[in-house]
């Protein structure tokens, strides 16, 4: 699928993200991001395992952390890198707005995958995205993203049943143009 940039998404958990433009690199496109997370409001603990996200905090203060670490927090025009294959996640930890600038290297699917994530939790109404296209976007692009959240046995059991009974179904009309996953 193709985006026109700047692309900009919001979901109903208080987050907006901004694509603003790519920059080519040796392993494909740098997406350039900003972001807009309410107070108390980020993405879950997730891993992306082929791309390097990195934050520059603008306005605000930023909570993290990494899978097996401690909180952390930065300032404005402070900056956090997390680096591909580790699990991580970060959220507004003041007052007001939390805006950050950075970029996902190599851009992938992303832009794809976190539409359609945001698409299904504003289906949903709530942090978990509505059932179907949850399962087929873990179930489909598990070589690029992982939830952590989500046990073992629900996406290695629950969620491709529930993918292979809205293909039965026909539930998936609106990702006919959706892109092959990267592989690695």
């Amino acid at each position: 699928m193709n985006y026109i940039l700047p692309y900009t998404i919001e979901n109903v958990l208080g987050e907006k993200l901004v694509f603003v433009s790519t920059e080519k690199g040796e392993e494909g496109d740098k997406l350039i991001v900003e972001n807009f997370v309410d107070p108390g409001f980020g993405p879950i603990m997730h891993t992306h395992w082929l791309q390097d996200e990195c934050l520059t905090v603008v306005k605000g203060r930023i909570g993290y952390i990494v899978k097996g670490g401690t909180e952390q927090f930065a300032g404005e025009g402070e900056t956090v890198l997390f680096k591909r294959g580790v699990s991580h996640r970060f959220w507004n930890a003041g007052e007001e707005e939390l805006q950050c600038k950075g970029w996902v290297y190599p851009a992938n699917n992303i832009v794809f995958f976190l539409s359609s994530i945001f698409e299904a939790q504003n289906k949903s109404g709530k942090a978990q995205p509505e059932a179907f296209d949850g399962a087929y976007l873990i179930t489909r692009y598990k070589s690029e993203f992982d939830i952590d959240g989500i046990p073992a046995f629900v996406k290695k059991v629950i969620l491709p049943v529930t993918y292979f009974i809205g293909k039965l179904l026909g539930k998936y009309k609106h990702f006919e143009h959706a892109p092959a996953p990267v592989r690695n």
